[in-house]
């Protein structure tokens, strides 16, 4: 081996002929995650990494965008303070550099204490570093040749570039580039209005610059639709311009950035901003490395086809996380993985459910989900009922002088049964886990509606959403029913 792929940690050992247990291809939230979990089975456990260990999220996803929206957030937070009689306050950002540099040792403590100060604590772990390919004897490293007993796959997932022609002419920041900016540009583009277009636009605009918004929809076309045309407006208060159902014509490099050629109800016009971030998605991680030769089958969008128990279509390999093209969200990676890992030791057992699967889009106000949308219930064949209770219902709410917001709930009209959870508040990430419980355990929204709810929160509303059913919660008193 070289300096380069040699192992860091334990001797990467396993079975008596010398060969691990267990190959894990990729060192992100995922792959550590099997990693600990077959470690914790007393398995010889290889981890291959390729690149800055940690992957995605810890380095330029969840970690580092998250605490710059929270930063822009104090910022809102001060101007909007005037909501309240007799306040008034002013905020600026006087150092871009600074905050960024915050950010990066935030990123770097986290990747020390999280991943790489973890991997000597397991004497059955090796490290590797080096790209991997699969071949018909194992996992190929660097001219290196592993034979583990199983395989699990953990690679990830990168930016991924829309079809606009030009997009490969102009220089672009992605969600992972952005992070890195010495300087906030007075004005962007930002293309796509997904969950990273949404965050990183509001961001960014909050930060300074002039923002504007298109997609080819509208905003989470995912969401529930009250949700996103909700937010669209309140985008829209703050000065951020969003322009929707559109369709990319070309894109070019100008004297002063960059232009946006679009067409909208048949007719052409053209955006112009300093630089543009491509906020389209995601694409696993998946290339050089030899899975379709290996027999393993690929989804449309290029993810790892696996089924409940992670298993791909080559028998004793697996995958998790990013890599399989769904459930993008760090917390479903290590659940994945954790599967993945148990099975590939201990005979598929377990099964992958992401039934009571929240996500959360930090946003403000947030964007909090849980189970199944209107749509996608009635797509399904079921008879639902559905209510929506705006913000101004909710106490927490009219307190905090901040209505901005609703919460939908979708039941099962024959059962009664909650099937979905969707909240839109500056607060709903902090709520939703409690209708994800509810889903999980099956309870009804009679069941939430009877549920005791401390006053004053904004997880309340999700019993005022619950009794909205039978009731008019104007004609409530505080904390009644």
């Amino acid at each position: 081996m070289t300096s380069q792929n040699r192992a860091c940690c334990g001797n990467g050992v396993g079975r008596s002929n010398g060969t691990p247990d267990l190959v894990v291809i990729g060192a992100g939230s995922a792959g550590f995650s099997a990693v600990i979990t077959a470690a914790e089975l007393g398995a010889q456990v290889t981890l291959v990494g390729h690149g800055t260990i940690g992957g995605t999220c810890v380095n330029v996803g969840c970690v580092p965008s998250k605490t710059l929206i929270r930063a822009t957030e104090a910022l809102h937070q001060a101007r909007a303070a005037s909501r309240f009689a007799g306040i008034h306050a002013r905020s600026s950002l006087q150092d871009w550099r600074a905050l960024i540099a915050q950010k990066d040792e935030l990123v770097a403590g986290l990747r020390q204490a999280k991943y790489i100060d973890i991997l000597p604590a397991y004497n059955n772990v090796a490290y590797i570093e080096g790209p991997a390919r699969l071949s018909d004897d194992g996992v190929a490293i660097d001219g290196s040749l592993l034979r583990p007993g199983k395989i699990i796959i953990t690679t990830g997932s990168a930016p991924a570039m829309p079809s606009i022609p030009g997009i490969d002419t102009i220089p672009y920041l992605t969600s992972t580039t952005v992070m890195e900016l010495e300087a906030l540009p007075e004005s962007m583009l930002v293309i796509g209005g997904g969950y990273i277009g949404c965050e990183l636009a509001q961001m960014l605009a909050r930060a300074g610059a002039k923002v504007t918004l298109v997609t080819r929809r509208h905003l989470l076309p995912e969401a529930e639709p009250e949700i996103g045309e909700a937010l669209t407006g309140y985008f829209r208060d703050e000065g951020i311009t969003v322009r929707g159902g559109l369709a990319y014509r070309n894109i070019r490099r100008t004297e002063r950035g960059v232009a946006l050629s679009i067409e909208v109800d048949g007719r052409e016009e053209t955006l112009e901003a300093e630089t543009v971030l491509v906020a389209t998605g995601r694409r696993p991680n998946i290339q050089a490395m030899g899975l379709e030769e290996a027999g393993i089958a690929l989804l449309p969008n290029g993810g790892i086809e696996v089924d409940d128990r992670m298993r791909t279509s080559k028998p004793g390999v697996y995958a998790a996380g990013d890599v399989t093209g769904c459930d993008q969200f760090v917390y479903m990676a290590a659940y994945g993985a954790k599967i993945a890992a148990e099975n590939a030791l201990n005979g598929d057992g377990r099964r992958y459910d992401a039934t009571a699967m929240p996500s959360v889009v930090f946003t403000d106000p947030q964007v909090a989900s849980v189970g199944l949308t209107e749509a996608e219930a009635r797509e399904r064949g079921l008879a639902v009922k559905t209510s929506a209770l705006p913000l101004e219902y909710v106490p927490r709410a009219l307190a905090a002088r901040d209505t901005r917001g609703l919460i939908k709930l979708v039941a099962e009209v024959e059962t009664d049964r909650l099937l979905g959870a969707h909240i839109l508040a500056p607060e709903g990430s902090d709520s939703i886990q409690t209708a994800a419980l509810a889903i999980k355990q099956g309870l009804t929204v009679r069941d939430l509606a009877d549920m005791i709810f401390p006053y004053l929160t904004t997880v309340e509303g999700l019993k005022l959403a619950a009794q909205t059913f039978e009731k008019d919660v104007s004609k409530l008193s505080c904390c009644a029913g």
